[in-house]
C-alpha cells in the first residue's frame, strides 16, 4: 500500500475539556474485554476475529520480537474496551463535543481527499501494566461487507488484496490520549510495512489521525510492575473511586491498579465520502457486495497468482491461505 498521510494534535482540546474526558471515563466505570467479540459463521468460522494479527503476534513476539508462552501473550493482548457513541446513538453523555470535533473532520477530509465526513464511532481502550496491542491494520468496511456480517480477518484480507477498492468506504481514525503513562507507545508505519516505524509517546491531551485500515500500527508494552495478571475473557476493569481501578472476575478482584499504572486512549472513526451519491449508495445498499462474489474474486486471484490449483479447498484451509497471501506484516525490529 502507498505512503499514508497523517496529522497530529498537540494540544488537542482545551485543558478543561481534556480533564472532562478523564471524568467521563471514570463515570462510565466498567470496561469489558475486546477479545470477547464472537465468531462468525461460514468461512473460517472456527477462527478468532483477528486471527491474522493474533497469529503473527504469537509467531513473532510483536514489533520488538518478545516471544513468550502463549498464555502470557494472550493476557498481554486481552485489553479492555467500551463504546461511548455509535453513529447517532450517544450512549455516554458528554462525549458529543469529541464526536463532532471540527479538527478531526477537517483532518479526515485531507487524509482521504473527500469532503463529506460522517462520524461513526467513539470508543475507549484501557490497558493495564504489561499489556500491549499487536501490530495490525484496523477492520475496514465495504458496501455490503462489514464486521456485523463478515469475519473481521476477511475484511482485512479484502482491503489488503486491493480487489474491492471500488466498494470500500474509507475511514479516518483519530487516536487520542488523555493520560500520561510509562511505556505503551503508539507505533505506526506511514511509509509502508517494510520501512521503519514511527513511535509516538503517550502524552496527555494529544492525538494522531490517520487511515488505520491501511497503516500498520500497534501499542508497545505498558510498563510492568511485576508479572502480568492472569487476564482471561469475561473479566472487567472497574473504576473503584479515589483514582483506583480493579480487574474483577465473577465479583472477585484479580488485580488492583492506580490511574498512573494504566494506559487510556479514546478513538474516533468517521466514514469519508466523495459526494452525496456515494453516501446514498452506502445508505440505500444499492451497490452491495455479496460474500459469494467476494470469495469468488479472491479465489480467481489466487489462481491467477499460481497459489491455487485444482479444486477449491475447504473453508478453514482457504481462510488460512487468504491471510497468508494478502496480509504482509512488518518484520520485528529484532529480525
Amino acid at each position: 500500500m502507498t505512503e499514508q498521510v497523517y496529522e497530529s494534535f498537540d494540544p488537542l482540546l482545551l485543558a478543561e475539556q481534556a480533564e472532562n474526558m478523564v471524568r467521563l471515563c471514570e463515570r462510565f466505570g466498567r470496561y469489558g474485554m475486546y477479545s470477547e467479540e464472537g465468531l462468525n459463521r461460514g468461512i473460517g468460522e472456527d477462527l478468532p476475529q483477528r486471527y491474522d494479527a493474533a497469529m503473527n503476534f504469537v509467531r513473532t513476539g510483536g514489533r520488538l520480537g518478545q516471544v513468550e508462552e502463549q498464555d502470557v501473550l494472550v493476557a498481554r493482548t486481552n485489553y479492555f474496551r467500551e463504546t461511548y457513541a455509535y453513529g447517532e446513538h450517544v450512549g455516554t453523555p458528554g462525549i458529543e463535543p469529541f464526536l463532532h470535533y471540527e479538527g478531526f473532520t477537517k483532518a479526515a477530509q485531507q487524509i482521504h481527499g473527500r469532503p463529506i465526513i460522517e462520524p461513526a464511532i467513539v470508543y475507549a481502550n484501557l490497558l493495564v501494566p504489561g499489556q500491549q496491542l499487536a501490530t495490525h491494520t484496523d477492520v475496514p468496511e465495504f458496501r455490503g461487507a462489514n464486521r456485523r456480517i463478515h469475519p473481521e480477518w476477511l475484511l482485512v484480507v479484502m482491503h489488503h488484496s486491493e480487489l474491492f477498492d471500488e466498494w470500500r468506504i474509507p475511514i479516518a481514525t483519530a487516536v487520542s490520549w488523555f493520560h500520561n503513562c510509562k511505556g505503551g507507545e503508539f507505533h505506526f508505519y506511514p511509509n509502508g510495512a517494510q520501512a521503519p516505524p514511527q513511535v509516538h509517546p503517550v502524552r496527555f491531551n494529544t492525538a494522531l489521525i490517520l487511515d488505520t485500515d491501511s497503516t500498520f500500527h500497534g501499542i508497545d508494552r505498558v510498563a510492568e510492575r511485576g508479572p502480568i495478571a492472569p487476564l482471561r475473557p469475561g473479566m472487567q476493569l472497574t473504576f473503584e473511586g479515589d483514582r483506583s481501578w480493579a480487574v474483577r472476575s465473577n465479583g472477585s478482584v484479580i488485580a488492583r491498579y492506580r490511574w498512573e499504572d494504566l494506559r487510556f486512549s479514546i478513538s474516533w472513526k468517521a466514514y469519508c465520502f466523495a459526494d452525496e451519491d456515494e453516501r446514498q449508495s452506502w445508505q440505500t445498499h444499492s451497490d452491495d457486495l455479496s460474500v459469494d462474489f467476494v470469495l469468488e474474486r479472491l479465489i480467481d486471484d489466487l489462481r491467477a497468482r499460481g497459489r491455487l490449483r485444482g479444486e477449491r479447498p475447504g473453508d478453514h484451509e482457504l481462510a488460512l491461505m487468504l491471510i497468508d497471501e494478502y496480509i504482509h506484516f512488518p518484520p520485528p525490529a529484532a529480525a
